[in-house]
C-alpha cells in the first residue's frame, strides 16, 4: 500500500467538555455500554472509555454489523470476548439485537442486585452509561431501544449536544452522552478509516483526497469490491488517483472542458461505501493491531533517535 500522509485530526471544544462529563459521571453507572461499528472496531473503539470504565461492567455492541463481513465480525467477536467484553452484534436501524442488550445488562448486574435485596433494597435501577463515537448510530440504537423518539439522530457528526437519563423500565436507567472522539489519533489509518465511515465530519476534509485513500486502502484488501461496482479493470499496483479518473469516466462525471469530475467520483465513492453498495465489508481485523502497534513503536523509537542526535548536536554547539 501507498504510503499516506493525509493528517487527521479533529477535536472539537465540546468534546472535550464531553470527556470531562463522562469522568464526572462514570460513578453513577454501574455498566458502560459502547457501541463501535462493525466495520472498524479498533479504529472506532475509543481508548480513552478503556481507562475511563475500567473498574466497571462492560458491553460492546458491535453496530451496523448487516454492513460488515460475518466471518470478519465473528473474528471481532471472539477477540473483544477475549478481552472480557459482553459483545452482542447489532443492527440499530431494524433493531436486531435489542433484546439481548437488557439481559445481559441483568445477567452482569444478578449478583450485585442480590446482595441489595438481602439488604431490603427491593426497587434496584440498573443504571448504564452508552458511549461511542460520532455517527456510529448511538441515537438511533437508543431511539429503537426506548421505542419513541427521545434522542436526535442525525447523518452527521456532533448532533447529540449534551447528557440526558433516560428511563427505559422500572430496573434500567441509560445515561446518553454525546458522541466523543479522542484528542490525538494514535495512527493516521485509525484516523483515515474513521474518515471513511463518516466519523468525521466530511465538511473538514478533501474528498477527492479521501477518495484516493480509500482506494488505497481497499486495492490492498479487496480490489473486486471497486471494480464490480464500477465495473472497471486494473491491476492492483494501479496508482489510486487513477483508479478513481476510471470511476468518474465510468459514471461519467465531467468537469467543463471536459475533464473527469475525480471530487464528485469521491463522494460517490464514500456514499456507496457507507451505504453497503460496494457489498459487505470489514476494513481491518485483529491482525492488523500488531502491524499498527509495530509502526507506532518504529515511529517513537525514530522520535527518540532524532531527539537524542539534536540534544548532542546542541551540546557541542555549545
Amino acid at each position: 500500500m501507498n504510503e499516506n500522509k493525509t493528517n487527521i485530526n479533529w477535536y472539537p471544544g465540546h468534546m472535550t467538555k464531553t470527556r470531562r462529563m463522562m469522568e464526572e459521571n462514570i460513578a453513577l453507572v454501574d455498566i458502560v455500554i459502547e457501541l463501535v461499528d462493525a466495520r472498524i472496531p479498533y479504529s472506532s473503539k475509543n481508548p480513552d472509555l478503556d481507562i475511563l470504565a475500567k473498574n466497571k461492567h462492560r458491553i460492546l455492541l458491535l453496530n451496523k454489523c448487516d454492513l460488515a463481513e460475518d466471518n470478519a465480525t465473528d473474528i471481532w467477536q471472539e477477540y473483544f470476548e477475549k478481552q472480557g467484553f459482553r459483545v452482542i452484534r447489532m443492527n440499530a436501524v431494524k433493531g436486531s439485537g435489542m433484546a439481548q442488550v437488557t439481559d445481559a445488562a441483568r445477567e452482569l448486574m444478578k449478583e450485585k442486585i442480590e446482595k441489595l435485596k438481602a439488604r431490603g433494597r427491593i426497587n434496584v435501577p440498573i443504571r448504564s452509561m452508552i458511549v461511542g463515537i460520532p455517527n456510529v448510530g448511538k441515537s438511533t440504537f437508543i431511539n429503537k431501544y426506548v421505542g419513541k423518539t427521545t434522542a436526535k439522530t442525525g447523518d452527521k457528526p456532533g448532533v447529540t449536544r449534551g447528557k440526558q437519563w433516560i428511563k427505559l423500565k422500572k430496573d434500567f436507567e441509560l445515561l446518553d452522552t454525546p458522541g466523543i472522539l479522542w484528542p490525538k489519533f494514535e495512527d493516521q489509518q485509525v484516523g483515515l478509516k474513521l474518515a471513511f465511515t463518516g466519523a468525521i465530519n466530511d465538511d473538514i476534509l478533501d474528498a477527492e483526497t479521501m477518495g484516493i485513500a480509500f482506494i488505497d486502502h481497499m486495492v490492498a484488501r479487496n480490489a473486486d469490491c471497486i471494480r464490480n461496482r464500477y465495473q472497471i479493470a486494473f491491476d492492483t499496483i494501479e496508482e489510486p488517483h487513477v483508479i478513481l479518473r476510471q470511476i468518474a469516466e465510468a459514471r461519467g462525471f465531467k468537469q467543463k472542458g471536459g475533464e473527469p469530475d475525480l471530487e464528485r467520483a469521491a463522494k460517490i465513492l464514500l456514499d456507496e461505501f457507507r451505504g453497503g453498495k460496494l457489498g459487505r465489508l470489514t476494513l481491518e481485523l485483529p491482525e492488523d493491531i500488531d502491524t499498527m502497534l509495530e509502526e507506532k513503536a518504529a515511529r517513537e523509537a525514530e522520535k527518540t533517535a532524532e531527539d537524542k542526535k539534536r540534544k548532542q548536536n546542541f551540546k557541542k554547539k555549545k
